[in-house]
């Protein structure tokens, strides 16, 4: 089986950092993205530098990098992540820090796109 190539992004790029609250701990998003406005890398940080809950959300950030460098759409990971089942509600939520970034851009996206 041959790997797909790699779509590096560009030195200089658009970028967008968010803060967001998971399960108590604080994370901080950065999302760069390629000219055409598709999301090319994801770096996530957490509030208490070395902890095990950072060292995953950074992993995890990474491998998503490198999943969208290589043209898988942040659309396809979707199902495939954990998610929380609402008590309250029949609908469901993100499971973990990625997820919820992850969530956040596809709402964000599907209101510019109409």
């Amino acid at each position: 089986m041959r790997a797909a190539a790699r779509e590096k992004l560009p030195n200089r790029r658009f970028a967008e950092t968010r803060d967001l609250q998971v399960g108590g701990l604080r994370y901080t998003a950065t999302l760069g993205f390629y000219p055409d406005g598709r999301i090319g890398e994801i770096f996530l940080t957490n509030h208490k530098a070395g902890s095990q809950a950072g060292v995953r959300a950074s992993d995890s950030a990474v491998l998503c990098s490198l999943l969208l460098q290589h043209g898988v759409p942040v659309g396809v990971t979707g199902p495939a992540r954990r998610r929380k089942r609402r008590r309250a509600r029949s609908r469901t939520t993100a499971g973990s820090r990625g997820g919820i970034v992850a969530d956040e851009r596809r709402v964000e996206t599907t209101r510019l796109n109409g």
